[in-house]
C-alpha cells in the first residue's frame, strides 16, 4: 500500500484528472469563489491552493507533450510508422529526423503546458502576495521555485520566451532573449533558496524543496554556455556537492526500486510528481509503449498503443565497454536474442524484449503480424509468436509490430488501466552525481569525476570500474542512467552530439538531419498558434 503523502491529498482533494495535453487550455477553470475572508487562513487552506500549481506537472506522463518532444528528438526513442498506424501526418518523423515545424501540434502542446504553469503559479503568487498571513512568504517562495522549473524547461526548449511574474499584466509579452530568461532564473533560485524546506518527509513529499530548486540552479549551470556562451562548471559542481553531501538522500541499493508502482520509499528521488491511477492519473506510458496484445500480459483494463520503441543503437549501448571492448551488443542475431558474452548492465530493466506471454505463461501471439517471405528480406522473421526485438527495420513507412526494444523503466502493474500509480521522477541523487562528475571533468579532475562515474556503475550491477573517463563514455553512463527522464536531449547539445546521424541501420528510410553544434535546430520552434494569438511573439532563427 503506498505512503498517503501530502501532495497526494492535495490532488485526490482536487479529483484530477489528466488527459491528453492536446486538451490543454491556458483558460483557467475557476473550482471555487475564495476570498482572504474565508480562505487562506490556515497552513491546511495554503496548502490546498498549492496543489492547483502541483497539479499542472500532471501532463508529463502523456503522449504529445514536453517529454515526448525532449525524448524524440533524442537519440533514445522513436515512434515507427506501423502500416497504417502512428504516421498522425508525419508530426512524429519530423520529430526524430529533426524537421522541426511551427505547426506540429507537439510544440504548442507543450507551450501550453509550460505557461499553464506559470500562469497559474503567477495566479496563486498575486493572491498570497495581497493577503496579511505569516505564511504567505513560505508559501510564495515554494510557488516562485515551481515557476523557476517551468520556465528553466520553457528557456531549455524555446530559448527566446515571454517572461511574465505579474498575474495583472493584460498586454500580450513579447519574447524575451535567452540570456536574460537566464539571469531571470538565478535571481530568482537565489533568492528562494534559502527560504525554502529542508526536510524530507510525508509534508514535502512531491513539492519544491531547497534541493529541488539546487536540482534546478545546477541543471541551469550545467548548461550555461548552451545556454549564454559562459560556462559555468565550478558553479554546477559547487551545487552538486551541496546537493550529494548536505542533503538527506542516498542511491537505492537497485536501480529498478526507484521507478516500481510504490516508489515513494526511493531514498534518491529529490523530486516527483505523485500520479495515482485514480485520482491523478496521466501517466500513460504503458499504454504508448506496450503492444496491443500485450493487454494479455499485464490483464490491462485497456489495449495499448504499440507506439514508442527504443533506437537500436541506444539499447545496444548497455554492453559492458571494459569487458567488451568494440562489441556491440547485446545484438539481434537471427531470430533470438543473444547476450554478448561477459557482464551486462544491470540497467537493462530499462527495457522489454524478448518472447512476450501471457499472464498464464502461455506465448503471446500478434495476429496482426506482418507475412515473412522465403526470401527473408520482408515482414516480420519472429511470426505471430511476440517478440520484442531491439532491431528496427524502419521508421517509415512499414516499421515491424514487434520491432524495438520497449520503455519498461516503470513497472506496470497487473491489473491495469490506462493510467500507471509510479510517481514521475523529474530529478534523482544519480543525476546529481553524473552532473558533478561532468563539472569536475571539465575542470580538469579527472580523478574525482573517474570515482564518480565508478559509483554509478558499482550501483549499476557487475559492471568493471572505468580506468579512464572520456567525454564520449561519460556521454555514454549519463545515457544508460538517465534514460527517459527528460535531459538526454540537453546531454546531447551540451556534448555536441546533438546533430550526428543515429540511422546506420541497412533499410532504415528518412535518414535523420544531420547539423553542426550549435544549429538552430538545438532550440525548437516558437508554436504557430502562439504567433498567431500573439505577434509580438519573436519566431527562433532559422523558423521563418
Amino acid at each position: 500500500m503506498k505512503k498517503i503523502l501530502n501532495i497526494r491529498y492535495i490532488l485526490i482533494g482536487f479529483g484530477i484528472s489528466f488527459f491528453a495535453l492536446s486538451c490543454v487550455d491556458l483558460e483557467e477553470e475557476v473550482f471555487s469563489e475564495v476570498t482572504a475572508d474565508n480562505f487562506f487562513q490556515t497552513e491546511e487552506e495554503f496548502i490546498s491552493a498549492l496543489g492547483q500549481a502541483y497539479s499542472s506537472l500532471g501532463g508529463l506522463g502523456n503522449h504529445s507533450g514536453l517529454w515526448s518532444i525532449n525524448e524524440l528528438a533524442s537519440d533514445e526513442i522513436t515512434i515507427s510508422t506501423k502500416g497504417g498506424d502512428w504516421f498522425d501526418g508525419g508530426v512524429l518523423l519530423q520529430l526524430h529526423q529533426h524537421e522541426f515545424l511551427p505547426d506540429n501540434p507537439f510544440f504548442n502542446n507543450s507551450w501550453n503546458f509550460l505557461y499553464g504553469g506559470i500562469n497559474t503559479c503567477n495566479r496563486l503568487i498575486f493572491s498570497f502576495e495581497s493577503l496579511d498571513n505569516p505564511n504567505s512568504p513560505a508559501f510564495i517562495a515554494e510557488l516562485r521555485a515551481l515557476r523557476a522549473l517551468y520556465y528553466y524547461w520553457a528557456m531549455d526548449a524555446f530559448g527566446n520566451i515571454p517572461l511574465v511574474t505579474d498575474f495583472t499584466q493584460v498586454e500580450s509579452p513579447g519574447t524575451t532573449p535567452r540570456t536574460e530568461i537566464y539571469n531571470f532564473l538565478l535571481s530568482e533560485l537565489n533568492e528562494i533558496i534559502p527560504l525554502l524546506p529542508v526536510s524530507r518527509d510525508g509534508t514535502t513529499y512531491g513539492r519544491m524543496t531547497k534541493w529541488a530548486a539546487l536540482m534546478i540552479r545546477m541543471k541551469i549551470y550545467l548548461n550555461a554556455e548552451v545556454y549564454t556562451g559562459t560556462p559555468q562548471w565550478a558553479l554546477a559542481a559547487a551545487d552538486a556537492e551541496e546537493i550529494i553531501n548536505s542533503g538527506p538522500y542516498s542511491l537505492m541499493p537497485s536501480y529498478r526500486d526507484n521507478f516500481v508502482i510504490n516508489n515513494s520509499g526511493s531514498t534518491e528521488n529529490i523530486f516527483v510528481y505523485p500520479y495515482d491511477k485514480v485520482f491523478a492519473g496521466g501517466f500513460n506510458w504503458v499504454m504508448m509503449t506496450l503492444h496491443i496484445a500485450s493487454q494479455s500480459t499485464f490483464n490491462l483494463t485497456q489495449q495499448p498503443w504499440n507506439g514508442y520503441q527504443t533506437v537500436e543503437e541506444f539499447y545496444n549501448s548497455y554492453v559492458d565497454p571494459v569487458k567488451n571492448p568494440g562489441v556491440q551488443g547485446p545484438v539481434w542475431k537471427g531470430l533470438a536474442l543473444e547476450p554478448s558474452e561477459g557482464t551486462i548492465d544491470g540497467r537493462l530493466s530499462n527495457f522489454l524484449v524478448g518472447p512476450q506471454f501471457r499472464s498464464n505463461g502461455q506465448p503471446l501471439e500478434d495476429p496482426g503480424v506482418e507475412p515473412f517471405d522465403a526470401t527473408g528480406r520482408n515482414g516480420d522473421p519472429n511470426g505471430p509468436p511476440i517478440t520484442f526485438m531491439p532491431y528496427l527495420n524502419e521508421i517509415w513507412p512499414q516499421g515491424l509490430r514487434q520491432a524495438g526494444a520497449r520503455i519498461g523503466k516503470y513497472e506496470f502493474e497487473m491489473g491495469g488501466t490506462n493510467n500507471m500509480s509510479n510517481d514521475f521522477v523529474v530529478f534523482r541523487l544519480s543525476d546529481a552525481i553524473l552532473s558533478l562528475a561532468e563539472a569536475r571533468f571539465r575542470l580538469g579532475n579527472t580523478a574525482e569525476a573517474l570515482a564518480l562515474v565508478n559509483q554509478i556503475r558499482a550501483r549499476a550491477g557487475n559492471l568493471d570500474a572505468f580506468t579512464t573517463l572520456t567525454e564520449e563514455n561519460l556521454l555514454a553512463e549519463r545515457g544508460r542512467e538517465m534514460y527517459v527522464e527528460m535531459t538526454r536531449r540537453q546531454d546531447l547539445i551540451r556534448f555536441k552530439k546533438y546533430g550526428e546521424a543515429w540511422w546506420p541501420f541497412q533499410g532504415m528510410n528518412r535518414p535523420k538531419r544531420v547539423h553542426a553544434p550549435g544549429s538552430f535546430l538545438e532550440l525548437f520552434p516558437i508554436p504557430e498558434p502562439q504567433r498567431l494569438a500573439n505577434p509580438k511573439l519573436t519566431q527562433n532563427p532559422g523558423y521563418n
